[in-house]
């Protein structure tokens, strides 16, 4: 039987993204510095949150999350499951293709 985590209520569940040592532009960050917010993807969705329109995250998207309110799901070795409150989630990784509306779920203007 395998075992899964399924968040309850407005919670997803996301694996966070390796800690990096280093920014993009070459600055070596020290072990203790403390970055707010943090990306990881999306593992699974609450139902209730599957249900919102307001929240079109889905499994497999990549977030940038708050982890102040997240619980560390201790499921893995490595640790790098969190639950977090929705509130927390404060952007999608969106890739925008030529010939595909920017947002899901709204009309394109243009097509208006």
């Amino acid at each position: 039987m395998n075992e899964f985590v399924e968040p309850l209520g407005m919670r997803v569940l996301i694996r966070k993204d390796e800690s990096r040592n280093q920014t993009r532009g070459g600055i070596v960050l020290p072990d203790q510095a403390e970055i707010p917010t943090i990306t990881g993807r999306v593992v699974e969705v609450s139902l209730q949150v599957e249900r919102d329109a307001d929240f079109p995250i889905e499994k497999y998207d990549k977030v940038l999350f708050h982890p102040r309110n997240s619980i560390p799901v201790d499921f893995e070795q490595n640790n790098l499951l969190y639950v977090v409150p929705i509130e927390d989630v404060v952007a999608v990784f969106r890739r925008h293709d030529a010939g595909t509306p920017q947002r899901r779920g709204k009309a394109d203007p243009d097509t208006e």
